[in-house]
């Protein structure tokens, strides 16, 4: 158990945390591609002086399943190496109380160059601040808030997810270019996500700016989602661009029809329109392959 001292010192820290928390709708699009890796870091066991990077989305985690994205990080940034398995704990932030114990996180990658993530996953019903605590690292591992659910403005599994008319290769409804991927577009843009809804077909909807985030993730994961589409026939695959032109200045109306606060971010939805699935901060295309199978 943690000393008083220590308690306050959270205390102190929360305070902090969720005042800062409070300002992310302002920021627009709170881009969850980060930084290049600029550390190769070892492959062995992390340790005290490392840090946890939460790559979940703060101010959008409500209650229900919760899938904790993390990578790490020292003084020179992120690492590019890391444990094959990570494994952690979930406590309440204030009094140390164990809510899910035994958790395991498998090492996994976007390819050379990218950082490596582990994903933890659990169940976390009563909203409330927490933190994952992975074995070996940080004493005060990474902390996270479960939020009420009427307070989320994101749609999340359960819901339906709101139509919209993305920009196709027929109609770029003045974004562009209407898919920033390089050297070309991605082939997502075949219909809109309102057709692609009306379909009756499961829908993949990617939200993401790829140009912009060569060497962090949306490049990445809108690279290993292409295969997915021509593996799952029986699925309608879309794609809109965070931005309505090629500086990236201007946000595209695809963010402020979700009001959206992060990106990168992928819906998975069934043939009736209900979201089953949400991956957002980063993901591999192995778990999107498992939501499809």
């Amino acid at each position: 158990m943690f000393d008083e001292q220590r308690a306050i010192d959270r205390r102190s820290i929360l305070r902090i945390a969720a005042a800062g928390m409070s300002g992310l709708a302002l920021s627009r699009v709170l881009s969850a591609c980060g930084g290049s890796p600029s550390s190769t870091g070892p492959d062995g066991p992390i340790d005290t002086t490392m840090s946890i990077v939460q790559r979940w989305v703060p101010d959008q985690l409500g209650p229900g399943f919760q899938r904790l994205p993390i990578s790490l990080a020292d003084d020179a940034g992120l690492l590019t190496r890391g444990p094959a398995e990570l494994t952690g704990r979930v406590i309440s932030f204030l009094d140390d109380s164990v809510v899910a114990d035994d958790l395991v996180a498998v090492r996994r990658s976007l390819g050379e160059g990218t950082a490596p993530f582990w994903v933890f996953e659990t169940a976390i019903d009563r909203p409330d601040i927490y933190a994952l605590i992975v074995e070996g690292g940080p004493d005060d591992g990474a902390s996270l808030q479960v939020r009420e659910a009427a307070s989320l403005v994101v749609p999340r599994p359960g819901e339906s997810l709101p139509g919209f008319d993305t920009p196709t290769f027929d109609d770029a409804r003045g974004v562009e270019p209407l898919c920033s991927r390089l050297p070309q577009p991605c082939p997502f843009h075949d219909v809109t996500l309102n057709e692609a809804l009306a379909s009756g077909r499961r829908v993949v909807y990617l939200v993401g700016t790829p140009a912009h985030c060569q060497t962090g993730v949306c490049s990445p994961i809108l690279d290993g989602t292409i295969p997915l589409g021509d593996e799952f026939t029986d699925t309608v695959f879309v794609h809109a661009d965070v931005y309505a032109d090629k500086a990236g200045t201007a946000v595209a109306p695809a963010v402020d029809a979700l009001s959206l606060t992060f990106e990168p971010v992928l819906f998975v939805v069934d043939t009736t329109g209900l979201i089953t699935h949400r991956f957002e901060g980063v993901w591999h295309p192995d778990e999107v392959r498992a939501a499809l199978s």
